[in-house]
């Protein structure tokens, strides 16, 4: 029976109460420096409420205090996020600054990444890191990073379909540089105008024209319209086109112009040069003189150097080049024999007389 009692007697004794005070001062603590660090801008306004009234009042000297009381609260609970942000961004943007070398280099070694696709990853990449830094930072500073992705989600939807040229370039941008129909070096011909690569960024892309002159193209352009890469192939044909006259023969005009491309290193050994006919036009035999270039990107000098080769040449050659004419032929012109226009001297006419008056 004593066990028992003793037993319940120490049941009923309440529990110690020495450490559950100071665990609960502890969390009230923390949960009041939580608060002020979090509701630091909070407080700031509500001071700079209470700083108007006074000032409306006429209270400078309470305004002022308000006002310091302000801005000293604020100070004293930013500092330590601002810190802790400013470690975040130092320690994240270094590593992008690591990783961004390491990708450019991964990409100079690749072969199958040329530049362009290099120009779309490394802004790609910058994009997203430097995104992912921001979101960071502003994470560290207080700032509801959900609320704030939401509201841009939203705002990039109302942007998207103000910009929906822009889009539309930026995909075909992309499909350039993964479909590679052309690269930066390339000569292409688009829309009539003949130029070279310089550059293929996400929106357009940008050709050198035989004038020196940029265009600058909307990639969604290069994409719907037809385009000539005169540079894909490792050869490539340039012909000249020239004409001789029906008296002359094609045969001896071949050999003439065949001579001008012996020990031309600049043509493909594996095909010969040729020289064809390729129609009879009103005024001359149209032909061609066909060249195949090792070197794709000589195309525009070449023809132009053979061009004139080929009209001197002929010219020594003594071998008619014709320019369009017509030539009129009166066969058997019986109906006008017994007229003074088949007379081969025309009679003297007197002034005065009526035939005279008829031809003035």
């Amino acid at each position: 029976m004593s066990f028992l009692l003793t037993l319940q007697e120490a049941q009923q004794v309440p529990p110690d109460t020495t450490q559950a005070v100071p665990d609960t001062a502890a969390a009230q603590l923390a949960d009041t420096v939580t608060v002020d660090s979090a509701d630091a801008i909070t407080q700031l306004s509500r001071d700079l409420g209470e700083a108007g009234g006074l000032l409306i009042s006429g209270e400078w000297s309470l305004f002022w205090t308000r006002l310091y009381e302000g801005l000293a609260g604020l100070i004293v609970g930013l500092i330590p996020k601002v810190i802790t942000a400013l470690f975040v961004f130092l320690l994240f943007y270094t590593l992008y600054r690591g990783l961004r070398t390491l990708l450019r280099r991964l990409c100079h070694r690749s072969k199958n990444i040329d530049a362009g696709l290099e120009n779309l990853l490394m802004q790609t990449f910058r994009v997203v890191t430097l995104s992912f830094i921001v979101v960071m930072v502003l994470a560290q500073l207080g700032v509801n990073v959900g609320a704030l992705l939401a509201g841009l989600s939203i705002a990039g939807i109302a942007v998207g379909f103000a910009a929906r040229d822009t889009l539309e370039n930026f995909i075909s941008g992309i499909t350039i540089l993964l479909d590679k129909p052309f690269k930066i070096g390339d000569n292409v011909e688009i829309e009539g105008v003949f130029g070279t690569v310089e550059e293929i960024t996400l929106r357009s892309t940008r050709l050198r024209t035989l004038n020196n002159e940029i265009m600058v193209m909307p990639n969604v352009h290069m994409i719907n319209q037809k385009l000539i890469n005169h540079t894909m192939l490792s050869m490539l044909r340039v012909e000249v086109f020239f004409g001789i006259a029906y008296k002359e023969y094609p045969r001896q005009a071949r050999e003439v112009v065949l001579k001008l491309t012996e020990g031309d290193d600049r043509l493909h050994p594996d095909y010969p040069p040729q020289v064809v006919v390729k129609g009879l036009n009103d005024s001359s035999v149209d032909m061609s003189l066909r060249l195949y270039l090792q070197n794709p990107k000589l195309e525009v000098p070449v023809r132009l150097e053979y061009v004139e080769k080929v009209r001197e040449a002929l010219r020594e050659a003594d071998i008619e080049i014709p320019f369009p004419h017509l030539q009129l032929f009166l066969d058997e012109a019986k109906a006008f024999d017994s007229t003074f226009l088949m007379q081969s001297q025309w009679p003297l006419l007197k002034p005065g007389s009526d035939a005279a008056e008829a031809t003035s």
